[in-house]
C-alpha cells in the first residue's frame, strides 16, 4: 500500500500538462491547453487541459479527472500502476511492502501481463549483451546491420536463446506463473511440453505509447525457407495490435516538433532512421493500416509521408488503408526510394540531412501519385482507364474538405486529359451515395412517445426532463468553484427589521437545503456534498483539490470535469477595456437560481408520481381525497418557485 504521504507529494510534483503531453498534442489556449481527444475520434480539438486545477476534461468522450485518472483511463493503470508511472518519470522514491503470494495472486491480468512482458525484455537484453551465445549470435547481426551500441540499447533489442524453455524456466524460477507466460504469448504449449516461443530469434520489443513493452516481434536467423521470418505476440489485454505503432513513444516529440510522421513498414526502417537523426518515423509493423493507428498519428499531426522501397504491388495493396487516412481529413504524401533501396538501407548511407533533403525533393501526394502509378498500367485501355478514374473520384470523394476535393479534381483534370466538369459530376454521385449510406447507418431506433410509456416507468433516453442530475451537477459546480466566496444576505430580526449578513455561498446553499430537508439522488453527487459537508462540519474549508484528487475514481473524474468549461472568455475583451459580466459578479444570485432549479425540478418529479397515484385511488375516496389536498400544495409550491424565474405554470 503506498502511503497518502506519498501520494501527496506524486500529485504535488506531477505537472498535468506535461504527462498529458505525452500522449495528446496540445496547443495553448488561454490558461488553459487543448488537443484532440485521445478517447475519441473528431477533428475539431475538445479536449481541455487546466494547469491551475491539475485537471483535465475531453468533451467528446465525457471523461474528465487528474493526473492518476488520465493515466489510468488513457493507458489502462490500475490506481497503484498510475502512482508508480509518474513516481518513476519523477524520480520519487515509493515504498512499498512485501507482497505476499495471495496478493499477487489477486492483482490484475493487465499488470500479471505487464509484469512477465517487463521480465522478459529484461531477459532477453541480458542473454544478447551478457551471454556466448547472445553476442555470437544476436549481438552480432545487429552489428552486422550497422546499428550502434546506443541504438541497441534505445530500442531494447535483444535475443532469446536457442534452447526449448530456457526463457520460461528463467521466469519460472523467479516466480512469474505460467498462465501469465503463455498469455502472453511468450510460452506455448505442445504436447504437454513447454516451449519458448521466440527461441533462437533476435527480439523486437513493442513499447506502448508511454514507453512500456507490452509485445515482442522476434526474427529467426536460420536460412530454412519453412520457419516464418518473424513471429509477433498474440493480442492480449495488454497488446492490441491495431492501436499500437512501433517506434511512437520515441517519435511523438519529433513528429510534433515538425509537423511531420514518415510511415515505413518495419522494424530496421523505424531503427535506422532513428540512427540517421530522422526521429519523427513510426512503423505498422507489417499489418495492414488501421483506423486506430491512424488516429494515433493525428494526434501529433494531419500530415503523414509514406515512404516505400519500390514495391509496386505493395504500394497498390496499401491502398485501401490510405483511403482511410484521406478520411480522417489528414493529409498524405508518398515517396519511393530509388531502386534497391528502401528506408532501412537508405538511412545506412546517408546523412540526416540527405535523407531529408530527398524526402522533401520527391515526396508527392497522394492522389496525383496514385493517377500516375495506375495510368502506366491502365495504358490506352479505356475499361480500365474509366475503372482507373472511378477508383480515383472515389478517394478524393473520401477527403472531407470540400476545398481539397476540388483542388485535387483539377489536378486528375490535368494528369488525365479529362473534363473537369466530368469529374466533378462522378465525385458529386459518389458523395450523394456515401451520404445516402452514413445516413442510414445513423438512423437511431425508434424512441416512444410518452403516450406510450410503459406501466413501470420512463424509459432510459426519454427520461432526461424528468431527471434532476443537471440540477444536482449545477450544485456541485457553484460549490467546487465558489462555496468559501462571500455573499450578502437579508435576514429579518426579532423585531421584524432587515438585517445584512455575510455568509460564504456554501453556508447558504447548505442552509437551504438542510432547511427543505433536500437530499441529493445522485449517488456521486451525493457523496461529494456528504463529504463537503462534513469536512465545513469540522471547520476545514473544502478545496477543489480535496475532491479532483480523491482516492475514489467517480468522485475525482466527475470533479474534474465539473470544473472545466470549454468556453472561456476572450482575453481580447480586456485589451480592448470591454469587460463582460461573469457568474462570479453575481454569486448569491447564481446560488439561488440553482437551488430554485433543484426545488423546482423535485416538485415537478413528486408531482408526477402523486399523478399516478390519484390514477389508482379512483374509488378510494378517502384516499383520494388526501393525495389530491396534497397535490394542491405541491401545484401551488411550483407557482410560487416559477414565479421566481419570471414564468407562470398553471396547476
Amino acid at each position: 500500500m503506498i502511503s497518502r504521504a506519498t501520494i501527496d507529494k506524486i500529485y504535488q510534483v506531477a505537472i498535468i500538462e506535461e504527462v498529458v503531453g505525452e500522449f495528446v498534442h496540445l496547443k495553448r489556449s488561454g490558461s488553459a491547453y487543448k488537443g484532440l481527444s485521445p478517447f475519441a475520434n473528431e477533428k475539431t480539438p475538445s479536449f481541455f487541459v487546466v494547469p491551475a486545477k491539475g485537471i483535465y476534461k475531453d468533451f467528446s468522450s465525457g471523461k474528465g479527472g487528474n493526473v492518476i485518472d488520465f493515466l489510468m483511463q488513457h493507458e489502462k493503470l490500475s490506481y497503484p500502476e498510475a502512482l508508480r508511472w509518474l513516481a518513476g518519470k519523477y524520480q520519487i522514491d515509493i515504498e512499498e511492502d512485501q507482497q505476499s503470494d495471495e496478493q499477487l495472486q489477486e492483482k490484475s491480468e493487465r499488470e500479471q501481463l505487464s509484469v512477465v512482458t517487463e521480465f522478459a525484455a529484461r531477459y532477453f537484453q541480458e542473454q544478447m549483451h551478457d551471454s556466448e551465445e547472445g553476442k555470437a549470435i544476436g549481438l552480432s547481426y545487429f552489428q552486422e546491420r550497422g546499428f550502434r551500441d546506443d541504438t541497441i540499447r534505445k530500442f531494447q533489442l535483444g535475443y532469446c536463446p536457442d534452447k526449448w524453455d530456457a526463457m520460461t524456466q528463467a521466469a519460472l524460477e523467479q516466480k512469474y506463473q505460467l498462465d501469465y507466460l503463455v498469455k502472453a504469448g511468450l510460452t506455448r504449449e505442445r504436447d504437454g511440453k513447454i516451449y519458448d516461443f521466440f527461441r533462437g530469434r533476435v527480439m523486437f520489443p513493442i513499447h506502448n505509447i508511454s514507453g512500456k513493452v507490452i509485445a515482442f516481434g522476434g526474427r529467426t536467423l536460420k536460412a530454412e525457407k519453412d520457419i516464418a521470418k518473424y513471429f509477433n505476440s498474440p493480442e492480449s489485454e495488454l497488446y492490441v495490435k491495431s492501436n499500437v505503432l512501433y517506434g511512437l513513444h520515441l517519435a511523438k516529440n519529433s513528429i510534433v516538433k515538425h509537423d511531420m510522421c514518415y510511415l515505413v513498414e518495419g522494424y530496421t526502417d523505424v531503427i535506422s532512421m532513428h540512427q540517421a537523426g530522422v526521429e519523427n518515423v513510426v512503423s505498422s509493423s507489417g499489418t495492414s493500416l488501421t483506423e486506430g493507428q491512424i488516429r494515433l498519428i493525428r494526434r501529433y499531426t494531419p500530415n503523414i509521408t509514406i515512404l516505400y522501397d519500390g514495391d509496386s504491388a505493395g504500394i497498390k495493396a496499401s491502398f485501401r488503408g490510405i483511403d482511410m487516412i484521406l478520411k480522417e481529413g489528414m493529409n498524405v504524401r508518398v515517396l519511393l526510394f530509388p531502386d534497391g533501396d528502401d528506408p532501412d538501407s537508405y538511412s545506412r548511407k546517408h546523412s540526416s540531412e540527405e535523407i531529408q533533403e530527398f524526402i522533401a525533393k520527391n515526396a508527392r501526394d497522394f492522389i496525383s501519385f496514385k493517377t500516375s502509378l495506375l495510368l502506366e498500367d491502365a495504358g490506352n485501355d479505356p475499361v480500365k482507364k474509366a475503372a482507373l478514374i472511378r477508383g480515383i473520384v472515389e478517394s478524393i470523394a473520401l477527403i472531407p474538405d470540400g476545398i481539397s476535393r476540388s483542388v485535387y479534381v483539377q489536378e486528375c483534370s490535368r494528369l488525365m486529359g479529362m473534363s473537369e466538369a466530368v469529374l466533378m459530376t462522378e465525385l458529386n454521385k459518389v458523395l450523394v451515395t456515401n451520404f445516402k449510406k452514413e445516413k442510414k447507418a445513423d438512423v437511431p431506433n425508434e424512441v416512444p412517445l410518452f403516450d406510450d410509456l410503459p406501466a413501470d416507468g420512463i424509459p432510459e433516453g426519454v427520461a432526461e426532463d424528468f431527471s434532476i442530475q443537471h440540477q444536482e451537477k449545477d450544485l456541485i459546480r457553484i460549490l467546487l468553484h465558489y462555496g468559501e466566496q462571500p455573499i450578502e444576505i437579508s435576514l429579518i430580526n426579532e423585531d421584524g427589521h432587515e438585517e445584512k449578513h455575510q455568509v460564504s455561498v456554501a453556508e447558504y446553499i447548505i442552509s437551504n437545503l438542510e432547511s427543505d430537508e433536500i437530499t441529493l439522488e445522485s449517488a456521486v453527487y451525493s457523496n461529494i456534498y456528504k463529504e463537503y459537508v462534513e469536512l465545513i462540519a469540522k471547520e476545514v474549508f473544502p478545496q477543489a483539490t480535496n475532491f479532483t484528487q480523491h482516492q475514489d475514481q467517480t468522485i475525482s473524474g466527475e470533479s474534474s470535469a465539473i470544473l472545466i468549461s470549454p468556453y472561456a472568455l476572450s482575453e481580447n475583451w480586456q485589451r480592448h477595456f470591454i469587460y463582460p459580466e461573469t457568474e462570479d459578479m453575481h454569486l448569491r444570485k447564481a446560488a439561488k437560481d440553482c437551488i430554485f432549479r433543484l426545488k423546482l425540478k423535485r416538485v415537478q418529479r413528486i408531482i408526477i408520481d402523486l399523478s399516478k397515484e390519484l390514477e389508482a385511488a379512483v374509488g378510494d375516496d378517502e384516499k383520494y381525497d388526501a393525495l389530491l389536498q396534497e397535490k394542491i400544495m405541491l401545484d401551488k409550491a411550483r407557482a410560487e418557485i416559477s414565479k421566481y424565474f419570471g414564468t407562470v405554470i398553471g396547476s
